[in-house]
């Protein structure tokens, strides 16, 4: 089995939920805690990315590393985005000598339906990839799913150089890169359910 650290991305300001999607009720637990216990099923290490990790830390295992992202910016700001918390992720697990993961799973920190066992069978599908295939990802419609996937840690060059030229939307860098799909079926798809707006959790609490 390939060694696997997971990356949960916490640095959304809301705008759209009106309050921090990261801490919504799922009932025994919050959005942020579902993540994180979650992703520590299934990786040997979690890190989450966000200007805000003195919020969160009280609510999750003391296992889980948090990242400041964008230290020393102010955090009432518009984030720079989920590719350059992916790059900063990357940047700080490569100086943790106990952590040499081949893959990161990429998380957004509103799936409220994210499964273990899921999670799991796709990573084990991980060692069979070609080794040309710097991410493993569910595509829908034709576009990439980027924040529910795999990304090889390899990858981190190429991604700093797409940062450095300007590059903050994942689609155009996938679509340079060699992917490979993630196989959905209507179970997994539901998977990519994200939480954005209060109908989003609205319907999302009717079906669960």
């Amino acid at each position: 089995m390939v060694a696997l650290a997971a990356i949960i991305l916490a640095g959304g300001r809301s705008s759209r939920m009106g309050h921090d999607k990261a801490l919504i009720s799922l009932g025994a637990e919050t959005l942020i805690e579902r993540l994180c216990r979650v992703a520590s099923a299934c990786a040997e290490a979690v890190y989450v990315v966000t200007p805000w990790g003195d919020r969160y830390r009280p609510l999750v295992a003391t296992s889980v590393t948090f990242i400041s992202e964008n230290p020393g910016v102010d955090p009432s700001q518009k984030p720079p985005g989920p590719v350059v918390a992916l790059v900063q992720a990357l940047e700080q697990i490569q100086t943790d000598p106990a952590i040499n993961p081949e893959w990161v799973l990429l998380l957004a920190c509103d799936l409220p339906n994210v499964s273990a066992a899921v999670l799991q069978t796709w990573r084990d599908q991980l060692a069979k990839l070609s080794p040309d295939a710097l991410a493993y990802l569910p595509q829908r419609q034709g576009r990439w799913e980027p924040l529910c996937g795999f990304y090889r840690t390899s990858a981190l060059a190429d991604l700093q150089r797409y940062v450095a030229a300007g590059g903050r939307s994942f689609q155009p860098w996938l679509n340079t890169q060699t992917v490979a799909p993630i196989a959905l079926t209507a179970q997994t798809e539901a998977m990519l359910t994200n939480l954005n707006t209060p109908a989003d959790l609205a319907q999302w609490q009717k079906g669960s």
